[in-house]
């Protein structure tokens, strides 16, 4: 699932040159759309954390809890921790993907470890009833390194995880006569966000631009225009 770019930015294009206010060139769109598509992905969580204090629904496709948990599974991966000097590093991401946050740690892939605060810690060490135990693990979390207790586990910890959004990027050649802009679909990509995203990533990309469009119908019909090119292009 994702946004196509291309379909962006020739929205964008439109609704620009519809509106008389000049050009967004392809590197101040690229810049545009990957902050809009960091706002967006950071509110996310923000979002989830409120609906969480309301009651949701029993509908199948309106529940903005179910929704919103959709949207952030995109970027959800899993991965093995390694053991360096007492501590366990983080799964290695392999590039150009960026970690953003950390989410459950599982010991030998069926047990949660607890997470805990340090000064929690020293209390729980205080009694054998609630000291850390390889049937109770928990662990501390600093600087991107997981310390697990008791400290006699030293593998088979592995931790589930959000990462980055890839930055959204409209590559593209210069054709002479006219040295216009082509669209190059190779080094190109398109949004990681939900589908669903892709009138608001328009909407947002133009009031950075300066251009403020109070009617999302404008939008949508330029979008839909936009696809419709598209279709008639490739028939």
């Amino acid at each position: 699932m994702a946004v196509d770019v291309n379909a962006v930015y020739r929205t964008v294009l439109l609704i620009i040159n519809k509106e008389q206010r000049g050009y967004l060139t392809p590197d101040e769109f690229n810049k545009t759309a990957t902050q809009v598509q960091l706002d967006i992905f950071n509110e996310y969580f923000e979002d989830l954390n409120q609906q969480l204090r309301v009651p949701g629904n029993d509908s199948e496709y309106s529940d903005r809890i179910k929704n919103l948990e959709q949207k952030i599974s995109i970027f959800q991966e899993v991965g093995n921790c390694t053991y360096t000097s007492g501590k366990f590093n983080l799964p290695t991401l392999a590039s150009p993907y960026e970690f953003y946050k950390l989410g459950t740690v599982i010991y030998n892939d069926e047990k949660e470890v607890q997470y805990v605060q340090p000064n929690e810690l020293l209390e729980l060490n205080l009694s054998p009833i609630t000291k850390p135990s390889e049937y109770w693990p928990i662990y501390t979390y600093k600087n991107f390194k997981i310390q697990v207790y008791p400290n006699t586990i030293t593998n088979n910890i592995s931790c589930t995880y959000i990462r980055k959004p890839l930055n959204p990027i409209w590559n593209f050649t210069v054709a002479p006569p006219a040295y216009q802009y082509i669209y190059n679909s190779t080094g190109s990509q398109d949004f990681e966000l939900h589908p669903t995203e892709q009138v608001n990533i328009i909407i947002r990309i133009l009031l950075y631009s300066g251009i403020v469009i109070k009617d999302p119908q404008i939008v949508q019909a330029a979008a839909q225009q936009v696809q419709m090119e598209n279709i008639n292009s490739k028939s």
